[in-house]
């Protein structure tokens, strides 16, 4: 890769973190979910409305739960809930496209990325996630990461920059979002008007619930990694004595 269009990405990096500032600044999640509300009751302009808030909504910066409870609203349970998981699936791919697109590089645009204090800190939270997947794998660390109360965001550009397989993300997302999406849609569809107050208390027993699913499909990989690290210790001292 050259550096003029090393410099190209840089620049095309920048302006995306621009727009997406902006346009999270300028569009609320209440304006979006309100929005989505006055037309629930055209349903082919609602469908077209939820499509588009699904393609839009990284740049909205709006979480995907407040969007499954407004198909849950609009739909109802039976259609809502695979529409919705649909959609996170969806809404996914292009933040860990352009996240994988942004980190992957010739040397030089690496190194730039890494220099300073910033630099520094990424490049330490790099290792730290490529070591969560390598001990978890690929799968098991994606839907560990989906059903932990983190930003759904987040979860992904940490997958792109641990070098997940697309495929495996997709799965990992449609699993561990399924509580989530269940419950939002739930609600959504149980609700009178849709409000982006969260859920209440049902929604944090989901949230402890999520946590306590996470930890006990991470337990296995990391005891397991745990273990053999001690176990590599002995083999080395029994074969240096």
């Amino acid at each position: 890769m050259t550096s003029q269009s090393a410099s190209v990405r840089a620049l095309a990096g920048a302006l995306l973190l621009a727009a997406i500032a902006t346009v999270g600044v300028l569009v609320p999640t209440s304006t979006v979910v309100d929005t989505a509300e006055s037309v629930a009751g055209d349903p082919i302009l609602f469908g077209l409305v939820v499509v588009g808030l699904y393609l839009v909504r990284p740049l909205a910066l709006v979480p995907t739960t407040p969007l499954a409870v407004v198909v849950g609203y609009g739909y109802g349970v039976p259609l809502g809930i695979p529409v919705a998981l649909v959609g996170v699936v969806v809404t996914v791919v292009p933040v860990f496209l352009v996240a994988r697109w942004l980190v992957e590089g010739d040397d030089r645009r690496a190194a730039a990325l890494r220099s300073g204090r910033i630099g520094r800190l990424f490049e330490r939270t790099e290792r730290a996630v490529r070591r969560y997947y390598d001990t978890a794998g690929q799968i098991r660390g994606v839907v560990a990461s989906r059903l932990a109360p983190i930003p759904s965001d987040v979860a992904t550009c940490a997958a792109a920059v641990s070098g997940v397989r697309l495929r495996h993300l997709v799965i990992g997302t449609a699993l561990g979002e399924l509580p989530w999406t269940i419950a939002a849609v739930v609600v959504g569809a149980s609700a009178a008007t849709v409000t982006t107050d969260g859920f209440g208390d049902p929604g944090l027993a989901l949230t402890v619930a999520c946590t306590l699913a996470a930890a006990l499909l991470l337990a296995g990989p990391i005891y397991a990694h745990l273990w053999e690290k001690p176990q590599a210790g002995d083999s080395s001292r029994h074969l240096d004595g």
